[in-house]
């Protein structure tokens, strides 16, 4: 007789499968990875292997001694006190400086982001001087690499909010040219904002930055948000910088818009990384979007194929995003430990990532 399995969902809930469609179901993943992004199929070893992650009974699992990786954070300390996307963080009555203090000394980090609770380049920018004054005081309390974290939010300059068109509003319209050129106004001000407050933060003490949500305008956030990158590297040779990604694909909201002579809108992880790095970033976040009708079985194989040619194609650091809703994690608020570490295992071992 065929024995079941408990298996999670990327909608957080639990589900009975048996052995045979949770094999069915990983193979399916990695081959649907595999079509979109046109790298290569996971290979049996790895498929094998994936299946054994899934297929253990145990609540948690981790990775064998000698494996373990490197850990990096985005969204940083919110996630403790005010919480993140409307409320996913758990509330603690604490300032950052605490946080920091708290993932240092209590949760072992190896490094932390900092950031405001409006955690976005341009509100940032009005506050600046407050936010040095901040992590100054943080720096001088904790060891581990510390580094402001943001992220480019070009939606941010549309209006109401913003001075600028909303470049979405023009194409429904069918006014192209229109939404093409307040996408090229937007990004001007964006990657002036961006080099004005890591600038700031990074003379103020700060490790680093970590622009955080790359792409989530499609491929008007990602050019914003190279080309800042590569003024802050001429201007600061040794700054680290971290870009995490919105999404596994680059949206073509501009359309037209090249890097380095390369056509953004339409790039996979394993094309994003090579643009990062030319624009001199330090660690590179991939993300893979999860499907909430699969189970995390089927999205941490989807994950492992497109992070395969992704670390195929690096000569960066590669941290792939593992939060709610990416990386294989279920979208929900607080995210179950047997999903979190399954895929973590997964990445580590099958895909070899360089941290999370």
């Amino acid at each position: 007789m065929m024995a079941n399995t408990m298996q999670r969902f990327g909608d957080g809930y639990l589900r009975e499968m048996t052995e045979t469609e949770l094999r069915k179901d990983i193979e399916e993943g990695a081959h649907d990875a595999a079509d979109r992004c046109g790298g290569s199929p996971l290979s049996d070893d790895e498929l094998k292997h994936l299946f054994d992650i899934y297929a253990s009974p145990r609540r948690f699992i981790s990775v064998e001694p000698g494996n373990e990786i490197l850990l990096s954070h985005d969204g940083g300390t919110i996630k403790l006190n005010v919480g993140v996307s409307g409320g996913a963080g758990l509330g603690l009555d604490i300032g950052r400086r605490t946080c920091t203090e708290i993932y240092e000394r209590v949760l072992g980090s190896d490094t932390m982001d900092f950031g405001h609770v409006d955690y976005s380049f341009k509100p940032s920018k009005n506050i600046l001087a407050d936010e040095q004054q901040e992590m100054e005081q943080t720096l001088l309390s904790t060891i581990i690499p510390i580094y402001y974290g943001a992220m480019p939010n070009l939606g941010s300059y549309t209006r109401p909010d913003g001075p600028f068109r909303n470049p979405t509003t023009l194409l429904t319209e069918g006014k192209i040219e229109e939404a093409r050129e307040a996408s090229e106004e937007m990004m001007e001000a964006a990657t002036r904002d961006m080099v004005y407050v890591a600038s700031g933060m990074y003379e103020a003490g700060a490790d680093g930055v970590n622009f955080d949500t790359t792409g989530g305008f499609g491929d008007v956030d990602f050019l914003s948000t190279l080309r800042a990158c590569e003024i802050l590297k001429k201007k600061y040779p040794n700054m680290f910088i971290e870009m995490g990604m919105a999404a596994e694909f680059i949206l073509g909201i501009h359309g037209a818009l090249t890097y380095d002579g390369v056509r953004l809108a339409g790039l996979w992880p394993h094309q994003q990384v090579k643009l990062a790095a030319k624009a001199g970033v330090t660690v590179y976040g991939p993300v893979v979007n999860t499907n909430t009708r699969r189970s995390c079985a089927w999205n941490v194989a989807r994950l492992c194929t497109m992070l395969k040619s992704c670390m195929e194609a690096a000569e960066i650091p590669v941290h792939p995003n593992m939060g709610m809703g990416v990386g294989g994690s279920p979208l929900t608020d607080i995210i179950a430990s047997d999903a979190v570490s399954r895929g973590s295992t997964a990445v580590a071992e099958i895909s070899r990532v360089d941290g999370l």
